[in-house]
């Protein structure tokens, strides 16, 4: 299945649960405590993104000051600003979704399998025929005889 095929069934079922998941909690506790517990994952996750970003940031610097890459620490980076998307989005699955990327334990996980994922694909040896040729620069003199 191509990426822009799972992007547009993506775009069409997550809504699609939410809006149901939303329904369905409403219909047991309420319109305002549905609301009510909407905003507050929302108050709480942004809270929790904070102190784990800030985690995260000095993790990065540390990394930096050993004169080390910061490849973890970048990984985390973009699975906590997932995280923080998704939690600011309404509904209770992207709340799951987002709440999980903020467990380090999860958030550890998903490094490990995003680094071996794109270690894998970033193995492949480079084609033997560029499709550009290259330019050298250089100077040259004639000497006559």
């Amino acid at each position: 299945m191509s990426s822009f095929r799972s992007l547009l069934l993506l775009f069409i079922i997550v809504p699609i649960l939410e809006i149901y998941l939303l329904i369905t909690v409403g219909s047991f506790i309420g319109v305002l405590p549905t609301v009510l517990l909407v905003i507050l994952t929302a108050i709480l996750g942004t809270y929790l993104l904070r102190i784990q970003g800030l985690a995260t940031m000095q993790k990065m610097q540390n990394t930096l000051q050993q004169g080390q890459l910061p490849a973890e620490a970048l990984f985390e980076g973009i699975l906590l600003l997932l995280g923080g998307a998704l939690l600011l989005t309404p509904g209770f699955f992207t709340d799951t979704v987002g709440f999980m990327c903020l467990i380090p334990s999860v958030r550890q996980y998903l490094v490990h399998w995003l680094h071996q994922r794109l270690q894998v694909v970033g193995t492949s040896a480079p084609p033997e025929h560029p499709k550009r040729p290259s330019t050298i620069e250089g100077e040259y003199r004639r000497e006559d005889k």
